[in-house]
């Protein structure tokens, strides 16, 4: 079972091995929508299925039932309308699913995340994305399912946080904020309507997970690094968060990686934060 990183090579085994899997290519681009689409209609992983971020991990419908279970600009999808996708593409209890991206593994944790959070275990990212899969990719969109899976959620394997928890404990968790310096310290803000940060918020770019080829540094390095960051602070005490809940999610497979546990998500991050004016925001 993979709970984390696959590498490309073990993957090309267990498709050899005919291991029943389910790949998904979750390449997007938050400021054109339809890229991560055409990206994956030019070329994916064999039998690869598209999640995209807007409409199969989140859920931005007005008046929405179920209701989405997270606010911010990729509310979280109520945890039985995921279940029901997942179904719709042919996945089943205690498949083994890869996920990958073609941006730097920012978005295919937001998957990752999520099943573990309806109690999946058997998930793992691509490490280094596309560009290590160095194999045969196909075209167009894809083969639909044979028939469809039998997944039911699950009791949860992943702590979600909400923004009235974040309030209430703020100065007593430790959020780390995956967002770009200039994001975080209020110089520029491209996508949310105030720029800032969460009062008390550490900064950990999640960026500086990845080496030069895209992918994990090694456990090891890893934990220095995030050693350091904390400090005082235990690995426990962790709320990750970005502007949307996607890229932190990073952050939180690298922390598993280094050995420190799975820390918790902010799913509605600064996008929710910064949403009620009457929240403190802090910025520099």
């Amino acid at each position: 079972m993979h709970t984390t990183l696959i590498t490309a090579d073990a993957l090309r085994a267990l498709i050899a091995q005919g291991e029943p899997m389910k790949i998904f290519d979750c390449s997007f681009d938050l400021t054109r929508a339809s890229v991560g689409r055409q990206q994956y209609l030019e070329g994916h992983l064999p039998a690869a299925v598209y999640a995209d971020l807007d409409t199969d991990l989140s859920d931005k419908r007005d008046g929405a039932q179920p209701a989405p279970v997270s606010g911010g600009r990729h509310p979280l999808p109520h945890p039985d309308r995921f279940a029901a996708w997942l179904r719709s593409v042919g996945v089943n209890q205690g498949m083994q699913v890869v996920v990958y991206d073609r941006q730097g593994s920012s978005f295919c944790g937001r998957l990752w995340w999520m099943l573990k959070w309806l109690g999946h275990e058997p998930v793992a990212v691509l490490d280094g994305g596309l560009r290590a899969w160095q194999g045969g990719l196909e075209s167009g969109p894809g083969l639909p399912p044979l028939a469809q899976g039998d997944f039911v959620a699950g009791t949860p394997r992943a702590e979600l946080i909400t923004v009235e928890q974040v309030a209430r404990q703020l100065g007593q968790d430790t959020i780390v904020d995956a967002r770009a310096e200039p994001r975080y310290r209020g110089e520029v803000e491209p996508l949310d309507p105030v720029a800032g940060h969460i009062p008390g918020a550490l900064n950990r770019p999640y960026t500086l997970n990845m080496d030069s080829e895209g992918r994990f540094k090694p456990a090891e390095q890893l934990r220095q690094e995030f050693m350091a960051l904390l400090g005082s602070h235990s690995p426990q005490s962790v709320v990750h968060q970005c502007g949307s809940g996607v890229t932190a999610t990073a952050n939180l497979l690298a922390m598993e990686i280094a050995g420190l546990g799975r820390a918790r998500l902010f799913a509605g991050s600064w996008s929710q934060w910064c949403s009620d004016p009457a929240r403190p925001v802090e910025r520099g």
